[in-house]
């Protein structure tokens, strides 16, 4: 792999920056300094250092945001803020995509990674990976709403949901767990039983967990983290 490809994808910058980086003698191969850009690396080598820090290869990134309400779920928007631009700097990268989608006004655990077919096993009903949310509605919840979740719900357009979980925490507040992620599905499922969802915020995904985690604040999955995700989608981690 060319040095400035093998950088870029570390996110060390644009090909034109790493140009510029290289050529000022910033980074070393094997303990030599290097100063073109297309000098041969193994990624996999170890021997690579920018301002003599190491830099390891890693094949995937991924993120756990604490989505704030009033940010879309999307890579882009021309007229709405996103969930990139919530990223701290350091975690930018333009391969980065969010794993399914938090609606504007839901805030909560959103998981960003690079790897497409880890994304894909975590969003497949097939795979079961239970979702939990805090909800409150605007009407009192009794256990003719938990035994509802627990049955299914049919929805506007005809769809019945995967059973799911209620746990109710509060009089007009519960705890959601479902397994599946369809368009706006928590407000979607207590509309069918005439409540509307005043808050949303979701928890957990499979085995990563929001936690403590403040509002807006973002950091990379630990590697207990990863090997979990990984482990919970019945893949090998790269």
């Amino acid at each position: 792999m060319r040095l400035d490809k093998f950088l870029g994808h570390m996110g060390f910058g644009s090909r034109k920056e790493l140009g510029a980086l290289i050529r000022a003698g910033r980074v070393t191969v094997d303990g030599m300094t290097v100063t073109d850009p297309a000098t041969p690396v193994d990624p996999a080598g170890g021997g690579v250092a920018v301002d003599g820090r190491p830099v390891a290869f890693q094949r995937h990134f991924h993120v756990l945001l604490h989505k704030p309400a009033g940010v879309i779920t999307a890579t882009e928007d021309p007229r709405q803020p996103t969930v990139m631009e919530v990223l701290p700097p350091e975690l930018r990268r333009r391969d980065l995509f969010p794993v399914g989608r938090l609606d504007k006004e839901t805030e909560g655990l959103l998981l960003l990674t690079t790897d497409g077919t880890l994304a894909h096993r975590l969003l497949s009903p097939r795979w079961h990976q239970p979702k939990r949310y805090l909800a409150q509605v605007d009407a009192p919840l009794g256990p003719g709403d938990e035994a509802a979740f627990a049955a299914g719900i049919a929805l506007e357009d005809g769809y019945v949901t995967l059973p799911g979980q209620l746990e109710i925490v509060g009089p007009q507040e519960g705890i959601v767990t479902i397994y599946e992620g369809k368009y706006h599905q928590v407000r979607r499922m207590f509309a069918a039983l005439g409540k509307r969802v005043v808050y949303l915020r979701r928890l957990s995904m499979g085995p990563l967990v929001l936690g403590d985690l403040p509002r807006g604040a973002a950091r990379p999955l630990t590697e207990a983290e990863v090997e979990a995700l990984y482990a919970s989608a019945s893949l090998s981690h790269p």
